[in-house]
């Protein structure tokens, strides 16, 4: 619901639990008033706090002071607004600096698309267009599900128009906002800086600590933080092969940044931030959050300025930013997501949750089982023919598995990741029979066929290079390689008509369910050969909205396609890309202990059935740890699941378990994929063990993971507390997968780096596991099922299964009887 008071001038904008309010004071300034638990009034203009600042009309000789201490809803740079600002333009002067004033607003029900851009909708377009509903057909119209105000600043004397716009979604604690800058002058104007997104607020506002962070049993706080005491600010960290790593610190007199300047998000970064209350737990305290719809370069900042004011911005990172607007031009910047929580992360994480299913993913699998598959790249890498591929897809046939995915090495004359890049032609040596035949001989075996793909890309020995090496993005310099390849210049018009017009034959000559869409370098020698001195400042970006069009360009031409976009691992695990594919590969690192830290950060903001998750060989490629195969089993099944092993080097009693982990993949997808997820405890916190859950929200059916990452001696059973269940039922409590957990456990030995190393050759990818030296224990055996009351789970606690060495799990299944 959106309000305006006429008298007072205060928007008022209600979801279900929370308000955000701003109002417009004296010379048509809008400022921010309040972010938090709903309200029902709007007598809050004592929140400007004027007496600190007096208005310009009252005392114009100290209009700097106002600028400088007003809480701006949509700060301006370079008039007297020495905090973070949002936006800043460039006069064909070169004289920079705008002041926003008030002209006048819109309400109504729904919201628009955004140009080039994805970002939210109130009913899913797809379905929409399918359903054939507008007005128009004389079919009905989906019913709206949020409402819409439009907000226009100006400065009339730089003729600058910027309308911000706000939806408020009636079943989701959820605010989304964008920014369209609008030239109404009579020349040319570089707007330099645009973000998409500012709430500022007095400190003395913010939950005070009196009792520190703590913990409380299966309740984990957000972690240690360094610095100061105070609000905690929440941000993603990692590098390659270790994605989306929670990172908390104190909020402290200056700044906090997180940032990418690498044209995506990156392995180290992610486009959201948020700021909780000290005593912020994953039940309790408040969390306000921002998530950026977008798939580049992004800023995200934490300010405290020595006034105690904090203001928390998002948006497209200003550094190399630079966008020319001609005369009756406009620029749309993305979309960002707000929710504030007042009972935790854990809601927090959950909101998101809903509203990435229910206003952003637009994918028709989005509510439906994904293949299982098995990737070609680990078991042939570059060196394979039809024969050999289709020989490892009957073995994974034969064990249930249902998508076969040809990855790198297809087309060109690849051998090898130095050459071919750009040639988007079957190599035939390999293929003789193109995409058709092999595609034809896997569905015979009852198989779907996917295909890997790195459309941004060039390879320097490349016939697409010879024919036009101004494709390139370049400097004055030759650009700098990265995995032996360069970057297509997504900026030109006859380049993204090239890999379109290739993408769309592709797909059209052959029977292709799946996709997976890499990109396995960042961006570098940002200049384009077709864009004039005053454009290259829009490069990164248009980047962006070139792969935004191709992407929605197969989209459109094959809607059922399953598309898994990847950047190296999740180097652009974003909701931009969310709203063209349904899923995206976590990591490239799926040895379950990595995982349980990645999976974690990355759970917190995205549902499970977005994270693609597989099962790795029995010697990690990356780590070299060698886990059970029951434990890799049980951690992918929380995301999309599949394996990247070669079948043929599984040892035959891990083998034979891939059949029953697909079946019960196939039993408890629909829990996992449609429940609510519940973090219970966190390896990342305590070092030892890990325990999720995901529940389904009519309570009636749960799934939790247990992995002790670390065994301990002399370690009694820990009781955790769940979440989610109803607290008047009774529960059947059971565990699943426990006697291949038992027998795994039982014949392990902790080999000298403390790893987890079977007691056979046969355990091992090369046969470099030793002998147990000392007797294994006696197997253990599946626990009784248990008949458990809703509340004593959720607040006496479960005991969790006594489970022998490192790197063990276990799956407990919860029904209500």
């Amino acid at each position: 619901m959106i309000t305006f008071n006429e008298q007072n001038k205060i928007f008022r904008l209600d979801t279900p639990a929370t308000s955000y309010a701003m109002g417009i004071v004296e010379g048509g300034y809008l400022g921010h008033l309040y972010y938090g638990p709903r309200i029902g009034g709007t007598d809050l203009e004592q929140l400007y706090r004027l007496d600190a600042a007096a208005l310009p009309s009252v005392w114009p000789g100290q209009k700097g002071g106002f600028m400088n201490v007003f809480p701006m809803e949509f700060p301006a740079a370079g008039r007297g607004e020495f905090r973070e600002p949002c936006i800043d333009v460039r006069m064909p002067d070169g004289r920079s600096g705008l002041e926003l004033t008030y002209r006048t607003h819109r309400i109504y029900e729904g919201k628009k698309p955004l140009e080039g851009l994805p970002a939210s909708w109130d009913t899913n377009p797809a379905a929409a267009e399918s359903a054939g509903a507008s007005n128009s057909s004389g079919t009905a119209a989906q019913p709206h599900t949020c409402a819409t105000l439009e907000i226009d600043l100006e400065d009339p004397d730089l003729k600058i128009l910027v309308t911000l716009s706000y939806s408020v979604f009636d079943d989701l604690d959820v605010v989304t906002r964008s920014v369209r800058v609008t030239n109404e002058g009579g020349e040319p104007v570089q707007l330099t800086r645009i973000l998409s997104a500012s709430i500022t607020r007095d400190i003395a506002s913010c939950a005070t600590d009196h009792n520190g962070p703590g913990t409380c049993a299966g309740t984990p706080a957000l972690g240690s933080a360094s610095g100061t005491s105070g609000e905690q600010i929440i941000t993603m960290t990692g590098a390659w092969a270790r994605e989306h790593i929670i990172n908390v610190e104190r909020v402290h007199v200056g700044s906090y940044v997180t940032e990418s300047l690498r044209g995506e998000p990156g392995h180290a970064a992610q486009p959201f931030i948020a700021l909780a209350s000290a005593d912020c737990t994953q039940n309790t305290g408040e969390v306000t959050a921002l998530h950026l719809i977008y798939s580049g370069n992004f800023l995200g900042k934490i300010q405290n300025s020595d006034s105690d004011c904090l203001r928390m911005v998002l948006g497209i990172h200003p550094e190399h930013f630079a966008w020319k607007l001609e005369p009756g031009e406009a620029f749309q910047a993305p979309e960002a997501v707000m929710t504030f929580s007042a009972q935790g992360l854990g809601k927090m994480t959950r909101t998101l949750h809903d509203f990435y299913r229910s206003h952003l993913i637009r994918s028709p699998w989005l509510h439906k089982k994904r293949p299982v598959l098995i990737n070609s790249w680990e078991p042939v890498y570059f060196d394979f023919n039809e024969e050999k591929l289709v020989r490892i897809a009957q073995t994974a046939a034969a064990q249930g598995i249902e998508l076969f995915v040809l990855d790198d090495g297809w087309f060109g004359h690849r051998n090898s990741d130095n050459s071919s890049l750009g040639d988007w032609f079957v190599f035939e040596e390999k293929l003789p029979g193109g995409l058709k035949s092999l595609a034809e001989k896997i569905n015979a075996l009852g198989m779907q066929f996917g295909l890997w793909l790195e459309p941004e890309m060039i390879s320097p020995d490349s016939d697409l290079f010879r024919s036009h090496p101004n494709w390139v993005l370049r400097t004055a310099k030759e650009p700098v390689q990265l995995r032996n390849q360069w970057v297509l210049d997504l900026s030109r018009e006859d380049v993204l008509d090239y890999l379109e017009e290739r993408l769309k034959a592709i797909l059209h000559s052959a029977n292709i369910a799946y996709i997976k869409w890499d990109m396995n370098r960042y961006l570098t020698d940002i200049g384009s050969a077709a864009c004039g001195p005053d454009r290259q400042g829009e490069l990164y970006h248009r980047h962006v909205l070139g792969l935004y069009r191709l992407q929605e360009a197969l989209i459109r031409e094959f809607p059922d396609l399953l598309i898994e976009n990847c950047s190296g691992g999740g180097a652009r695990f974003d909701p931009g890309m969310l709203y063209y594919s349904p899923q995206i590969w976590c990591s490239d690192d799926m040895d379950p202990r990595e995982r349980a830290r990645i999976f974690e950060g990355t759970a917190m903001v995205y549902p499970l059935s977005t994270i693609g998750m597989h099962v790795c060989g029995t010697r990690n490629d990356i780590t070299g740890r060698i886990t059970p195969i029951e434990t890799r089993a049980a951690t992918s099944l929380f995301g999309t699941f599949g394996y990247e092993v070669d079948p043929a080097k599984l040892p035959p009693e891990d083998f034979a378990k891939i059949p029953g982990q697909i079946a019960l993949y196939h039993r408890l997808n629909d829990l996992i994929r449609e429940g609510d997820y519940y973090r219970i405890a966190s390896y990342r916190e305590n070092g030892l063990f890990d325990c999720f859950m995901a529940a389904a929200k009519d309570g009636l059916h749960a799934l939790v993971l247990y992995h002790q990452v670390i065994g301990e001696p002399a370690r009694k059973p820990r009781i955790l507390r769940l979440a989610g269940l109803d607290p008047e039922r009774t529960y059947e409590v059971r565990e699943i997968m426990r006697e291949g957990l038992a027998a795994a456990s039982a014949g392990a030995e902790v080999n000298q780096e403390g790893d987890c190393a079977a007691t056979s050759a046969e355990s091992s990818a090369d046969g470099a596991a030793q002998e147990a030296d000392s007797a294994p224990a006696p197997a253990a055996q599946p626990a009784p099922a248990l008949r458990l009351r809703g509340d004593t789970l959720m607040h006496a606690g479960l005991r969790m299964p006594m489970l022998r060495g490192d790197y063990q799990a276990a799956l407990i299944e919860i029904e209500a009887v």
